[in-house]
């Protein structure tokens, strides 16, 4: 496992032509989540009006979506490619392919019940179903994903051996998910206090591991 505090063309730069079996990738969706636009929607009230009371410091890396180079450089480096939040990424999104659902079990509340990912390597789409980090566990990144998810995507979207690239390592629950499955990770973070934390969070799991 490689986990680098860079910049994620830095680090495909450095990769030949689909060194990546599979990218598994979660880009900013710029949608404000860093705090930096705290958004109240007309018709839900209630979105994001206490995004600045989470405990969070306040940056910039959901200001704005990756442009047309970042994808280029992710589809130049992976043979396959699983985006979440690709629903904001429709002009860099190919056609043909099938797409997931990841149904949150959110409730009854004004939060969004799920997210969607492109996925190039069936024509099918499908859905999982697992709660939400905001519903299940405490975060150290305000979109931190499940471990549970991310295993459930090298399970049925992987093969044993295959190299695996995430451009944005965020709380590093992929991470985790790659070392239980014994997935060969590549994976980066910019924001070096993200990265630092993502990097302990891991430590303690694998220590845990070797303990037990």
């Amino acid at each position: 496992m490689t986990i680098t505090n860079e910049d994620n063309m830095q680090l495909m730069a450095r990769y030949k032509d689909n060194h990546f079996d599979l990218a598994i990738v979660d880009p900013p969706y710029g949608i404000g989540m860093d705090n930096q636009k705290i958004r109240v929607k007309p018709n839900r009230p209630n979105t994001y009006k206490n995004a600045g009371k989470l405990k969070y410091k306040n940056s910039n890396w959901d200001n704005k979506r990756p442009d047309a180079k970042y994808f280029v450089e992710l589809y130049r480096v992976s043979k396959n490619q699983i985006i979440w939040g690709a629903n904001y990424f429709s002009p860099y999104i190919p056609e043909g392919k099938g797409w997931i659902f990841w149904d949150k079990q959110m409730g009854d509340n004004n939060f969004s019940a799920g997210e969607f990912a492109f996925q190039s390597i069936q024509i099918r789409s499908s859905c999982f179903s697992y709660p939400s980090m905001r519903v299940k566990g405490t975060r150290i990144h305000p979109t931190e994903k499940p471990i549970r998810l991310y295993e459930w995507l090298l399970m049925n979207y992987a093969k044993e051996g295959d190299k695996i690239l995430d451009t944005h390592l965020g709380s590093g629950s992929i991470a985790i998910a790659a070392h239980n499955l014994g997935y060969d990770l590549t994976a980066c973070e910019l924001d070096k206090e993200y990265y630092e934390a993502a990097i302990k969070r891991i430590e303690q799991h694998t220590t845990q591991l070797r303990i037990i």
